[in-house]
């Protein structure tokens, strides 16, 4: 192969990569200023994510100790360690880092992506909001976010109460979006839901300025509390602006039984898919039950966050290299 053949040259312009790194040091900055202390954890894991929606990359390490050759997992983000450090006593961190899920690569999604993830002792979902709003509008010029709950976006965008209808009520609002088909099959409520929400709310949300959704239903829980007031919604948030989504936060499970119930849900989902189980991580379940300060924390997908600062339509236009050229 000669090298006139092969398209060598950066994906993004060396101006937007410029004017990325200048955006790196001011979450640098903002931190700093709220002394949140910034940590580094590895991107090579014994144990993944369990989530059935999540697939991630896995390779063998061969070396002392694992001459039959022991399988490793790339992050798919660095939230079990930071709460391992949380655990043993870290206060405020944040980590800037890549994560790696083994997804589809197009306009918004690069299977290798930078996070940022910061975890709050002492702060509720409601609290972290505030501070990743504050850090938005200093990144994007953005106008101060709203938010709405789960519940009222399905209400008001749906005419639908997610958190009481059947399956056979939310099928038929699967149909009026034009998913009868789909929806004719699936009796997963969750599926149809994240179906009708990312078809029939996200596109009319968080258009003008940034939109927090809050209080997503409990089985979509994930890592987060339940709400004491109400058991049948979690404690979890997700940012919106511009048809992206760009934050997951949590006001963090800190319940180690709680949580490893979850896990084993989680892979008995994946079971029940033809997909193979995920090992558990038993240094997450250990540093819970020795006691995770009570805090949330949210994790951001940086590169979107730039395509919206830089006036970006595709995420190969804020990475040097993306995965069709790297």
């Amino acid at each position: 192969m000669t090298s006139h053949s092969v398209h060598w040259q950066p994906t993004a312009d060396i101006e937007v990569l410029q004017k990325r790194a200048s955006m790196m040091r001011a979450i640098r900055d903002f931190f700093a200023k709220r002394d949140v202390w910034e940590v580094e954890t590895p991107n090579l894991s014994s144990a993944t994510v369990t989530d059935e929606h999540l697939q991630g990359f896995s390779t063998v390490f061969v070396g002392p100790g694992a001459a039959a050759g022991r399988t490793l997992y790339l992050q798919t983000s660095p939230e079990y360690a930071m709460k391992r450090l949380l655990a043993a006593g870290s206060g405020a961190i944040y980590q800037i880092c890549k994560a790696y899920r083994n997804e589809e690569a197009g306009r918004r999604h690069n299977p290798e992506f930078t996070m940022l993830e910061w975890y709050r002792p002492g702060f509720d979902h409601f609290a972290l909001m505030q501070e990743l709003d504050e850090l938005i509008q200093s990144l994007c010029h953005t106008q101060p976010a709203d938010r709405i709950s789960y519940q009222q976006a399905c209400l008001e965008h749906l005419q639908l109460d997610p958190l009481s209808s059947n399956l056979e009520e939310l099928r038929e609002a699967a149909n009026k979006l034009g998913h009868g088909d789909l929806a004719a099959n699936e009796s997963d409520r969750d599926v149809l839901l994240q179906l009708l929400f990312c078809d029939g709310v996200e596109p009319h949300i968080g258009q003008v300025r940034p939109c927090f959704v809050y209080d997503f239903p409990a089985s979509q829980a994930s890592l987060a509390k339940l709400n004491p007031d109400d058991r049948r919604v979690a404690q979890r948030f997700e940012l919106y602006f511009r048809n992206l989504e760009l934050a997951n936060g949590f006001h963090e499970l800190d319940n180690a039984e709680e949580q490893l119930a979850r896990f084993e849900q989680d892979n008995l989902k994946r079971r029940q898919q033809g997909k193979a189980e995920k090992p558990i991580d038993p240094y997450l379940l250990g540093a819970l039950e020795a006691g995770l300060p009570p805090c949330a924390g949210v994790a951001v997908g940086l590169d979107r966050v730039f395509m919206l600062a830089l006036n970006k339509s595709q995420i190969r236009d804020v990475l040097s290299f993306d995965i069709g050229n790297a």
